[in-house]
Order: C-alpha cells, then sequence, then structure tokens
C-alpha cells in the first residue's frame, strides 16, 4: 500500500504542477487578448476625437440660419473645408507629438 501512496501522491502533485502550468498560460493569452483589444480601443478613441470638432463644426454650418455671414459668402464653403482640414491635422499632429500614433516620440514624465 506504500507504494501506492507514494504514486498517488506524485501523481497529485503532477496534476498541481500542470494546473498551474496551465493557469499561467491562460494568463499570458488573456493578458495578450487584453493588449489586442486595449489597442484596437486606442485606435477607436482616436479615431472618435479626431471626428468629434468635425462633427460640431459640419453640425453648426448645417443649420439654417438666415444671418450667417459665412453662407452668403463666395468661398464659406471652401473655407469651412480648410477650417476642417486643418483641425483634423493639427489634432493628428498632437496625437503623433504625444506619442499614440505614429513614430512620434512621448513624452518623458518628470519623476
Amino acid at each position: 500500500f506504500r507504494d501506492i501512496h507514494d504514486h498517488l501522491i506524485r501523481v497529485t502533485d503532477l496534476a498541481e504542477s500542470y494546473r498551474d502550468l496551465i493557469s499561467g498560460s491562460l494568463d499570458a493569452y488573456l493578458s495578450v487578448v487584453s493588449n489586442r483589444m486595449n489597442e484596437i480601443m486606442k485606435v477607436l478613441t482616436i479615431f472618435s476625437a479626431i471626428m468629434l470638432p468635425l462633427t460640431f463644426i459640419a453640425g453648426v454650418y448645417g443649420m439654417n440660419f438666415e444671418n450667417m455671414p459665412e453662407l452668403h459668402s463666395t468661398y464659406g464653403y471652401y473655407t469651412v473645408w480648410v477650417i476642417m482640414i486643418v483641425v483634423a491635422a493639427g489634432m493628428l499632429f498632437f496625437f503623433w507629438k504625444r506619442g499614440w500614433i505614429g513614430r512620434g516620440r512621448p513624452k518623458e514624465e518628470s519623476k
């Protein structure tokens, strides 16, 4: 019986080792999935942040008011487009400079 008992203890220890190994593998996999999800969320957040002011500008100029001076301007339409492009480019540059997109350098945090 002592031999059987030793085998059972060894099998139990082996099962616990495998359980710990599988648990560690699962944690590593979930970490990789979480990192991928964070990258996707980062892209969606940056896209939304760029679209927000553009939507606001389009909403303001989409209102049906008679006394908006830009409505009767010859270049009003093009001016709004230039403003929207400059805002989007400025935000992209800001995000790039902060290191949130592309290969910009992230600012070093003060210690």
